[in-house]
């Protein structure tokens, strides 16, 4: 059966620790568009009263993880911590980085590892040269599905079920002129990727980029992320740029089937 990050356990109620749960709530409450909040702001958020926002945020900045000025709350660089902890502990990052160093080299490209967290690809590995080194995404990044090769590769080689699934569940932000935004275009690219094994996309989030990846699937075919690489397309036509990476990409995912 195929998964992806998003999949959990079933958890008995005798085990299930609400005050972790909703202390996790206000931490991703935070975001782009709310880097600082009140403690009424962050209970509004996490369906919470203000006296229990105000009881997590505070301890929260007891811990370092949140920093406050008596009124609004923000979060610290120690927070970066916990991402930090996956990444070093997590072994499919550290099995797949030296693969990604050598589709730089094959392709002088920033090289990806991501999977799929809800409806956000999230990166967790890459790998780039010193042209490179300040541009792209960094591990950690979250972007909306739909945008990425990554995420479409994933998706693609997921099971029916959940691609009508998600595509129903989630709504389709566009970017740019070119953003498949209709639900009906995104099922039929969908399906086409999962005939060619392959995803590419142009201009989806940013104007001038184009991305390719393809699905890391063990030899059980549960898929467990994709690979994948980005580049400008005012460099070279999407044709060239296919037989370029693909294989590249191609052998890279076939020696990590029996890896994994």
């Amino acid at each position: 059966m195929s998964i992806t990050s998003q999949d959990t356990a079933t958890l008995e109620r005798k085990d299930w620790i609400a005050g972790l749960e909703k202390g996790l709530a206000i931490i991703e409450a935070f975001d782009a568009d709310h880097p600082r909040l009140t403690a009424t702001q962050a209970g509004k958020r996490c369906a919470m009263t203000r006296t229990a926002a105000s009881r997590y945020l505070k301890t929260l900045v007891h811990m370092g993880y949140a920093g406050t000025d008596g009124k609004l709350f923000w979060l610290m660089p120690r927070i970066l911590k916990l991402g930090h902890a996956y990444l070093e502990s997590a072994r499919l990052p550290r099995l797949v980085q030296p693969y990604l160093q050598r589709i730089t080299n094959g392709t002088d490209e920033i090289a990806y590892l991501a999977i799929l967290d809800g409806a956000e690809t999230v990166y967790i590995a890459r790998s780039s040269n010193h042209r490179y080194m300040t541009s792209g995404y960094l591990p950690g990044a979250r972007i909306q599905a739909q945008v990425t090769a990554a995420g479409m590769a994933i998706m693609s080689a997921m099971e029916e079920p959940f691609i009508s699934g998600w595509v129903q569940q989630h709504e389709l932000r566009a970017f740019t002129p070119y953003t498949v935004a209709d639900k009906s275009q995104l099922l039929s690219d969908l399906q086409q990727y999962r005939r060619q094994g392959w995803a590419l996309s142009e201009q989806q989030l940013e104007l001038n980029y184009r991305g390719i990846a393809v699905p890391l699937l063990d030899r059980n075919n549960t898929v467990h992320g994709a690979i994948g690489v980005t580049m400008p397309i005012n460099n070279e036509d999407a044709d060239h740029a296919i037989k370029r990476i693909l294989p590249v990409l191609q052998d890279a995912v076939h020696v990590l089937r029996n890896l994994i």
